[in-house]
């Protein structure tokens, strides 16, 4: 047997949910991804890289055709479809010349992806997110897909699109590639870590002047390809305070953690990264900085998340990967 998974090229989430589910499965597995392959990633993964499909192309005349104009939602029916783009007709055609001996097929994300291959006849898997996912093509993809996996805790984070489909959904908790690591105490100066362009260049710089003058000891990675971490599980770990965006992978890490966090909400389709931070502060999981906070809101945050005990624990980040991956196989003919 064989699952396919396609791997939304947005960022690393999607690829690194992918790495921390696969190891727990016990079938080969074939990804499909604009991505190019992880280094690392394990021999026993076919690795299909996608053409892309919406930068302009050249026309036989010469001139540049820009998909946007190839009425990509269909009248609002779906998300990205163009007219006349040989990258999306590609994209489709790969999966499906490789399809014929798939018996599963889950999709991190896309709606088309997940009607196109239930219109292959595969047994589907469509991973969720949060947000207002209330749209048509949502609604077509959540409608079609055999199952829905939700890497949240149960109850955290209000999808109204989901509301009903239950019977078919299965939160797993937070998925993190970290669950199980061992964590480090923190030192015993107040330190704070910044992980991740979350927020302005200046407004960082500014936050990190003014912990500093109280006494903080101050990093930041992420921000840039020169602050680039391959595992900064250790800083995260090590630090009193962790700045944070409000994405699912990152929430999770946060979680995997225990950390004491402030998370700032980045703007995202569906606002799901905003949906993502209400459910933090419902729960009093980590501090949420307001829409548009200045240098001297996030160093008060800052201070105030330092004395929090926020139990990650209502995240479910433990065995969530095995989770997901026990809810794909028991899909499996």
């Amino acid at each position: 047997m064989v699952i396919g998974w396609y791997i939304h090229h947005h960022g690393y989430g999607h690829v690194a949910r992918f790495r921390a589910v696969h190891p727990h499965l016990r079938v080969p597995v074939r990804v499909f991804s604009s991505l190019p392959r992880p280094e690392g990633l394990e021999g026993d993964v076919e690795w299909f890289v996608l053409p892309h499909d919406a930068d302009p192309v050249e026309r036989e005349d010469g001139s540049l055709y820009d998909p946007r104009e190839g009425d990509p939602t269909v009248r609002g029916a779906l998300h990205w479809a163009p007219h006349d783009h040989p990258g999306h007709r590609a994209r489709l055609a790969t999966i499906a010349a490789n399809a014929a001996d798939l018996h599963l097929f889950v999709v991190d994300v896309s709606a088309e992806v997940v009607a196109f291959a239930r219109l292959l006849g595969l047994r589907t898997l469509a991973v969720t997110q949060p947000g207002e996912r209330t749209d048509a093509a949502h609604a077509l993809a959540y409608d079609l897909a055999d199952r829905i996996l939700a890497p949240w805790a149960h109850g955290a984070v209000t999808a109204s699109s989901l509301t009903a489909r239950t019977d078919r959904v299965v939160w797993t908790g937070g998925i993190s590639r970290h669950d199980g690591r061992p964590t480090a105490d923190p030192h015993g100066e107040r330190s704070v870590l910044f992980l991740g362009r979350v927020l302005d260049e200046d407004v960082r710089r500014a936050a990190e002047d003014l912990l500093t003058a109280a006494g903080w000891r101050t990093s930041a990675i992420g921000h840039d390809l020169a602050s680039h971490v391959d595992d900064p599980w250790p800083l995260m770990t090590s630090h009193t305070v962790v700045v944070s965006a409000a994405g699912q992978n990152s929430v999770a890490d946060l979680a995997a953690a225990g950390a004491r966090a402030v998370v700032v909400a980045q703007d995202r389709p569906f606002d799901e990264q905003r949906h993502t931070a209400c459910a933090l502060h419902r729960w009093n999981l980590a501090r949420v900085a307001p829409e548009g906070v200045d240098a001297a809101g996030i160093a008060d945050l800052v201070a105030s998340a330092a004395d929090d005990d926020p139990d990650w624990s209502r995240w479910q980040v433990s065995g969530a990967a095995e989770r997901a991956a026990a809810a794909i196989e028991a899909m499996l003919p």
